[in-house]
This record gives structure tokens, sequence and C-alpha cells, in this order.
């Protein structure tokens, strides 16, 4: 579009120059609107094309801008995804600190569904039955402990109740014993010894 405009231009130039000074007027406006009318619609057609380029540059730029926007959300969640990673990679986790049953006794202990094939070659099902065979065992434990606890706690009752029974029975042992020695005390009082008579101690001389 550009050289037609400049041949235009050109033609416009042409006809205003002093050899077609003598060249018939009306013949010269005429073929100078035309050149002009032609012109016109070239410069309508370079404005139209300016504005559907910048139409396009526009939208170019906008969907760069929603490509760059993207960009940038998914370089923030890959950070954030590094982030979390890195923090479950540090994290230690409770049961890393639990004495657990070693995997031997676990396969000797558990209960066979919790032992199958398929589990023990699931490194994660495998940890998680193994926890779980833990929490059932010390539950149970704790049960057996806390049964033996009140077994006890009711012997040393029924003991308590049997010395303070042996005291009861010994103390009343005693004050029986120092009655009996109060009476005899007064019994023995009470009975004078027979006197000796003279004739017997006479006799017993001669």
């Amino acid at each position: 579009m550009a050289s037609d405009g400049d041949q235009i231009i050109e033609n416009l130039r042409a006809l205003s120059e002093p050899a077609n000074a003598n060249s018939d007027v009306q013949s010269l406006l005429i073929r100078s609107s035309a050149l002009v009318s032609c012109l016109k619609s070239l410069n309508r057609a370079a404005n139209t094309a300016t504005k559907t380029k910048k139409d396009e540059t526009t939208a170019a730029r906008q969907e760069m801008d929603q490509s760059h926007l993207g960009l940038q959300n998914l370089l923030y969640e890959k950070r954030h995804l590094e982030r979390e990673i890195e923090k479950c990679r540090q994290f230690a986790s409770v049961y890393q600190d639990i004495p657990l049953y070693t995997l031997e006794e676990f396969q000797g202990l558990a209960p066979e569904e919790a032992r199958t094939s398929e589990v023990l070659e699931d490194d994660h099902q495998l940890m998680l039955n193994r926890l779980s065979f833990e929490l059932a065992e010390r539950q149970r434990l704790d049960l057996k402990r806390r049964e033996l606890l009140q077994a006890k706690e009711e012997l040393l009752k029924q003991s308590k109740a049997n010395t303070n029974t042996l005291d009861g029975v010994k103390g009343h042992i005693d004050a029986l014993v120092k009655t009996a020695s109060e009476i005899q005390k007064k019994v023995d009082e009470l009975i004078q010894p027979l006197p000796v008579p003279e004739n017997s101690t006479a006799m017993t001389i001669s």
C-alpha cells in the first residue's frame, strides 16, 4: 500500500507541475479528485490495517500478560510445593521415635490379615499395619496393667484389713491377760497363808 500511495502522490505532483499549466482545468480537477479519492481510500485502508494490527497487538499483549501471570502463578505454586516438600522431609514424625515390634516379631504376632504378602510388599501399608498392631498391643498391655494394679490394690486392702483384725485380736488378748493378772493379784491378796501349829513345831524339834 505504501508504494501505491507514493505513486498517487507523484501523480498529484505531476499534475501541479508548470507543464500542465495549459491543460484543461476540468480534466485536471477530475484527475486530481480521482487521485485524492484513491489516496483517501488508501489512507482509510491504512488506518483500518493499523487499527487491526493494534487490536491484534493488544490481544497478543493481553494473552502474553495472561501467560506471564499464569507462569508466575505456576512458579509461586512450584516454590510453595518445594517448601512443603522440604518441610515434610525435615519433619520428624512421632512414629519414628516409637519403639515398635521388629518386623520378625510383627510377622509372628500380628493377625494374618495384617501381614499378607501384599501388605509386606507395600512399605506404606506395612507401616500403617505395624502402627495399628502396636496400638492394639499397647492398649491390651495397658488394660492388663490396670487389672494388675486393681488386683494389687485389692490385696493391699485385704492385707490392711487382716492386719487391723490381727492388731485388734492382739489388743483384746493383751487386755484379757492384763485383766487375768489383776484378778490373780486380788485373789492372792485375799487368800492368807495358814498358821503353823505350835505343837507341830515342838514335835518337829524333839
